[in-house]
């Protein structure tokens, strides 16, 4: 075949494809389904947390900072239940501090004597009755002298005896000058002498309270109602960094949600959420009771190898309902999941 024969082949070809194409396709394009519509509703948060007292595990340590100090006595065991207030455990100088509040009672009795004898008002009229009382005698002395004296010269009376009765006039006259002296020191010196025993009395009762607070540091008494969850250390060991024990009031449960800073919009306060708890098939129902003040880096660990682990997260609390304080009850520092509802 020539060239030219294949060219009108080729068209002719053509020609019955483009005929057969414009057959088969439709004369109206098909209707399209439209695209579904954006979710606009409030959107919930996920995040991992810890189930943890709402009053705080409380560590109770030596009081000092730094001091070593060796435990002597402890009065209770994990699991037990105390009262707040009750005492604990004891420590090596116990002894040796209450010893010293005792002495320092001891000083603020007899400051407080001195105080109380220090310019007494009964002290003055004792004084001026015991003045009272050399005056009289000293004027029967007198008088007796001067009878005394003057019978002698008559013969009817002895010289001996004006010597005896001036000498007891002299004697009883010194005794009351004495005696006023003391009254004017009585009577002159009370003020200063009171304000110096206040004084004093002051000083004792601050050295006391200072011994008494030692010795109360020489205890560990529970700060708050609750249940011992970890002792620490035992009779006769060094107290050292952990601490003596960690008690906490498991009456009331919280979880703590490290919730990211770009969800923290979403999240409000009585929010309400659930708990899952690995290994529980029961959710636990939740509610957010507070939101934290601060960002900081992410602390729960995530199983995720793709997770970001320099997150910034906000502590957002939330508090279990009674179901779930039941069964989490020995469980603090658990990790959980939560799901805080918009």
């Amino acid at each position: 075949m020539t060239r030219r024969g294949k060219i009108i082949a080729g068209l002719l070809l053509l020609g019955i494809g483009g005929a057969a194409f414009w057959q088969l396709r439709p004369s109206t394009p098909p209707p399209v389904s439209p695209a579904p519509a954006a979710a606009t509703g409030p959107i919930g948060v996920g995040a991992l947390g810890r189930v943890e007292p709402a009053s705080r595990i409380r560590r109770l340590n030596q009081p000092g900072g730094m001091a070593v100090t060796r435990l002597d006595r402890l009065l209770v065991a994990e699991g037990a239940e105390v009262a707040q207030g009750q005492l604990l455990a004891e420590f090596a100088d116990t002894a040796m501090k209450d010893a010293a509040a005792a002495q320092g009672e001891a000083a603020v009795a007899e400051a407080e004597a001195q105080l109380r004898a220090a310019g007494r008002p009964s002290e003055i009229e004792a004084q001026r009755a015991r003045i009272e009382a050399i005056t009289a005698q000293e004027e029967i002395a007198l008088r007796d002298a001067e009878r005394a004296e003057r019978l002698v010269p008559t013969g009817a009376g002895a010289v001996a005896a004006a010597d005896r009765s001036r000498a007891i006039a002299i004697r009883l006259a010194a005794e009351k000058r004495e005696a006023m002296a003391a009254l004017d020191t009585l009577l002159s010196s009370r003020p200063e002498d009171i304000a110096l025993a206040e004084a004093r009395l002051a000083g004792v009762r601050a050295a006391a309270a200072k011994a008494q607070a030692d010795a109360e540091l020489a205890r560990v008494r529970a700060p708050i109602a609750g249940t011992i969850l970890r002792i620490f250390v035992r009779p006769g060991d060094q107290v050292g960094a952990d601490g003596v024990l960690e008690m906490a009031d498991l009456s009331k449960l919280e979880v703590v949600a490290d919730v990211y800073e770009t969800d923290l919009p979403r999240v409000r306060l009585g929010a309400s959420a659930e708990v899952v708890v690995p290994g529980e098939a029961q959710r636990f129902a939740a509610q957010v009771n507070a939101i934290g003040w601060t960002v900081r880096r992410q602390t729960q660990a995530s199983n995720d190898p793709v997770a970001a682990v320099d997150a910034r997260t906000v502590e957002v609390r939330l508090t279990l309902d009674e179901a779930g304080a039941a069964a989490l009850r020995r469980r603090s520092n658990m990790q959980v999941q939560v799901a805080i509802r918009p």
